[in-house]
């Protein structure tokens, strides 16, 4: 098997593409759901909350912020996260496009 062929799909695609696979782990939807539940920053409580190691919290973490849902600014020697407002609502309304794409057919199959 060979590379996906991302270039045959538009560019639009590929980056819903790419914003589902940031969120595309249950560890992932977690934190995020802490974050929104905290409503704040958090520092470093996400491994008694969520009951994972450290390196797997710090991995997802990682992806997070690369895909840019959540900002982080380092206190001393933690780092706290936050949701990115920005990148949240971008977020938002591409889902919301492509979900709202669909109208529905009753008794389609």
């Amino acid at each position: 098997m060979g590379l996906t062929k991302v270039e045959i799909f538009t560019a639009k695609q590929n980056k819903l593409a790419q914003m589902m696979k940031a969120l595309a782990h249950p560890a992932r939807i977690a934190i995020i759901q802490h974050l929104i539940k905290a409503n704040a920053c958090i520092c470093g409580d996400l491994v008694e909350e969520l009951g994972l190691a450290q390196a797997t919290i710090s991995q997802h973490l990682k992806e997070l912020k690369n895909a840019g849902l959540i900002q982080g600014t380092i206190e001393g020697t933690s780092v706290c996260y936050c949701i990115d407002p920005k990148t949240w609502n971008m977020y938002k309304e591409q889902f919301q496009g492509f979900f709202g794409g669909y109208k529905g057919k009753p008794n389609c199959c």
